[in-house]
């Protein structure tokens, strides 16, 4: 299983630089990971990320400034509607992987995409699944991003119909414009 604030380290470094809100969305999906294995609560835990880990530096490493707010309505929201986020996510994945099946870092990384495609409609679909989706690239090979990519956008589909619906060209020849 991979450790979340050991491969943080060296993937940032690997990566490229992160925005703020990219930041904060990489030291959520790892709070959400350390208060599922530790059962540390959700103030300890979200105090630690602020005043030790945000922007700051580690272990001799520098962590990338990251959008606090951002981060802390992140946790925040996942613990809150974690009970509304984890059956959205158990419909788009297939019978045989339930929801208790997937790695705890999988698992985070999801809700935090669900509760942001839910939450946060102030930015579109795409970029939110882009955004996981890279933070998954941080942890793993090809095979959990790409899984992560679809759960997304399935859930997406749903939940965004109206910002994820295929485009159609209106008739009138090659310059007419797009719905």
């Amino acid at each position: 299983m991979p450790d979340p604030a050991s491969h943080t380290k060296a993937n940032m470094r690997a990566t490229k630089p992160a925005n703020k809100r990219g930041a904060a969305r990489l030291a959520a999906v790892q709070a959400l990971y350390q208060m599922d294995l530790t059962l540390a609560p959700l103030t300890e835990v979200v105090g630690e990320y602020e005043n030790l880990r945000l922007g700051r530096e580690v272990d001799g490493e520098q962590y990338v400034d990251a959008d606090a707010a951002w981060f802390r309505g992140v946790v925040v929201g996942v613990v809150k509607d974690q009970k509304s986020i984890d059956p959205v996510i158990h419909s788009a994945l297939t019978p045989d992987w339930p929801l208790s099946r997937i790695d705890t870092l999988l698992r985070a990384i999801l809700r935090a995409g669900v509760f942001e495609l839910t939450n946060r409609k102030d930015v579109p679909a795409k970029v939110i699944i882009n955004e996981y989706v890279d933070v998954a690239h941080a942890f793993y090979g090809d095979d959990e991003p790409r899984m992560v990519n679809g759960v997304l956008d399935s859930i997406a589909r749903q939940l965004r119909s109206e910002e994820t619906a295929p485009r159609t060209r209106k008739s009138g020849g090659p310059d007419a414009q797009e719905d």
